[in-house]
């Protein structure tokens, strides 16, 4: 697999998709009208450390007086277009359709966020041993994303994963505990964490007050 960007000449396939996953690269597309897809493996890594999640005292009120129910794999292709449903992004119809194709064979997975019956933000990724691969997320309601993620870590921990790996590292995720690391950092994670085992749908999502928050190792 290559390193830094270059063009996918071949067909992309779940199966390739997933390979590609557990040597460290990611495939992107320019835009939603590019047909290309482009494999990546940055230089330098944003992962979230689970055991880091930044919960502020704003973020700590909101959990606590969230409007929003929370539900795993309710509707993943939702989540996908919700992400790909701004000016620009990378998530063009092959991309949509293969991560569908993964969410299928039980490898790609979504974290939904509800207002009654609207969903107003979610995050999605694939799982491959115990490393999560965050692909994208989205909110259209204040706070939904914070919260999604700090449901999604607290859960990636109970569940026994080791890596949650955001690609790149944002001033929003920096804010929540997420770091930037080496490619050569990120590869050892890596090769541990896709021989290890977790299960992202073997329990029952954590609430607000037993697990994201009492469980939280940081606070301000």
């Amino acid at each position: 697999m290559p390193h830094g960007v270059q063009p996918n000449d071949e067909g992309l396939t779940p199966a390739l998709l997933m390979h590609a996953y557990s040597v460290g690269v990611f495939p992107m597309s320019e835009h939603r009208d590019d047909p290309e897809i482009f494999w990546v493996d940055p230089h330098q890594r944003g992962v979230f450390p689970l055991d880091a999640f930044h919960v502020s005292k704003s973020l700590s009120k909101a959990l606590r007086k969230s409007p929003f129910r929370i539900s795993l794999n309710e509707n993943f292709l939702e989540v996908v277009d919700g992400c790909a449903d701004r000016e620009e992004t990378w998530i063009n119809a092959e991309i949509r359709d293969l991560y569908q194709s993964l969410h299928q064979l039980g490898c790609a997975h979504s974290l939904e966020v509800w207002e009654d019956t609207i969903l107003v933000g979610g995050v999605y990724g694939v799982t491959l041993g115990s490393a999560f691969f965050g692909e994208s997320m989205f909110s259209k309601r204040t706070n939904a994303s914070k919260i999604a993620l700090a449901y999604l870590c607290a859960h990636l921990r109970n569940c026994g994963f080791t890596l949650f790996d955001t690609q790149f590292i944002t001033p929003h995720l920096a804010s929540l505990g997420a770091i930037e690391i080496s490619r050569a950092s990120y590869h050892a994670l890596l090769a541990d964490a896709v021989r290890g085992t977790a299960n992202i749908t073997g329990i029952q999502l954590p609430s607000a007050e037993d697990a994201v928050l009492q469980r939280r190792t940081q606070t301000s």
